[in-house]
């Protein structure tokens, strides 16, 4: 009889502890896919392929840099692009790019593009009770972001440059002592 009681303990501790590792894959996760391209590499060398002085807004459409398909393009107006690219009159139109001396002469024939992209994975490790119960969390962060600039008079681009973060790896650890009961603070506080 005690060989069996034993037995059906130790039955019983390896189904919890291989019950409590699959809870892992129970915890949040979530993806942000903010963009047409696939990589930072892909962004960046559409991008770069756009000649200044050469390339039109057909060049832009067949590398899928539009307002109308690719997600996070904003519109910028001649206004925009002065307050962006000249505020004040520290620069002289010797210090800027001459694509941008071409775009603010041109007034509302210049037009911009701003592309955000970006591809961002978030996923929560740990212990599935800690983290249910608010006493830790842990977030792994992973993805890229790429932004770029691009001017144009009267449909040709006159100017391009990009910049972001190629590689973005972040760690976010909440840490709750009191677990559940730590946002309950005030709230539990009442007023006569």
């Amino acid at each position: 009889m005690r060989s069996i009681g034993h037995l059906f303990q130790v039955l019983i501790v390896a189904s919890l502890a291989s019950g409590l590792s699959a809870c892992v894959s129970l915890l949040p996760e979530s993806r942000s896919n903010v963009s047409t391209f696939n990589s930072f590499e892909d962004a960046k060398n559409a991008v770069e392929s756009l000649k200044p002085m050469q390339s039109t807004s057909e060049t832009l459409k067949a590398l899928g840099i539009e307002a109308n398909t690719q997600p996070n393009v904003s519109l910028l107006t001649h206004a925009d692009i002065v307050r962006r690219l000249a505020p004040g009159s520290v620069l002289t139109k010797l210090d800027l790019d001459p694509g941008i001396v071409v775009c603010i002469e041109a007034k509302d024939a210049c037009r911009g593009l701003e592309l955000l992209a970006s591809r961002i994975a978030k996923v929560r490790n740990g212990n599935f009770f800690s983290d249910f119960l608010n006493f830790s969390r842990r977030t792994e962060i992973s993805g890229w972001r790429f932004n770029a600039l691009i001017l144009m008079v009267n449909d040709v681009v006159v100017y391009r440059t990009w910049g972001g973060q190629p590689a973005i790896h972040e760690t976010e650890v909440q840490s709750n002592p009191l677990g559940p009961l730590q946002d309950i603070g005030p709230a539990a506080v009442t007023s006569k």
